[in-house]
């Protein structure tokens, strides 16, 4: 199985993005100078990358069709499949991405939320009802969620992990502010906003 960097996985959906630009002007035909160009990377990496999804050579000096890299890329990104979430945690944050409307393109779809809140208890944001969090093990099953989104404060963060990955979760997208303990067999994707913060800030104040 091939191995793919953090940094790789991170570049193929500014690939797809920008293909997707490309179709909708009409553009057939890409080259790895032109990509490299518009996102600002080498034309060896262009390549490296677009060789390790692409089911299809490219051609030199003649470029790759747009067309067939939008579907080598939806493909390996996983957006041709569907993957069942349940979110917890339905406040500010978890509340924002019940409302993000792009999930579903991307093949994540987000079946139903929990939070501890009794005001939220059944309310319904972005179409999604929001469950109790004691629900959460039998909301888990019942929509065959494979993935939890990890929204809830810290404190409770490592609780409501454990009890997801009790009840048959095999993934944790975990926007909570802490390290997760949990069986190496589970994938976890922290998205650590701090760290995200810190870079921007020290990469403008380095333009001053």
């Amino acid at each position: 199985m091939k191995k793919y960097s953090q940094n790789q996985l991170e570049r193929y959906p500014i690939y797809l993005k920008y293909f997707m630009e490309l179709r909708e002007e009409g553009v057939d035909i890409v080259s790895s100078p032109q990509i490299a160009m518009k996102l600002g990377y080498s034309e060896e990496q262009v390549r490296k990358d677009l060789q390790a999804v692409s089911l299809v050579p490219g051609r030199p000096k003649k470029g790759r069709e747009v067309a067939q890299l939008i579907e080598d890329l939806e493909t390996f990104l996983g957006y041709r499949s569907s993957i069942n979430a349940v979110l917890a945690g339905a406040g500010h944050l978890g509340g924002a991405l019940l409302n993000f409307p792009a999930f579903s393109e991307m093949g994540l779809e987000i079946a139903a939320a929990v939070d501890s809140s009794p005001r939220l208890a059944y309310a319904k944001i972005g179409g999604k009802v929001v469950y109790p969090m004691e629900k959460m093990e039998e909301v888990l099953r019942e929509s065959n969620a494979s993935v939890l989104i990890l929204t809830v404060p810290s404190p409770v963060a490592q609780e409501v992990a454990s009890r997801a990955v009790r009840a048959g979760v095999k993934a944790i997208w975990n926007f909570a502010p802490v390290h997760l303990e949990l069986p190496e067999s589970i994938v976890i994707e922290d998205v650590n906003l701090a760290s995200s913060l810190a870079v921007l800030t020290h990469r403008l104040g380095s333009k001053n």
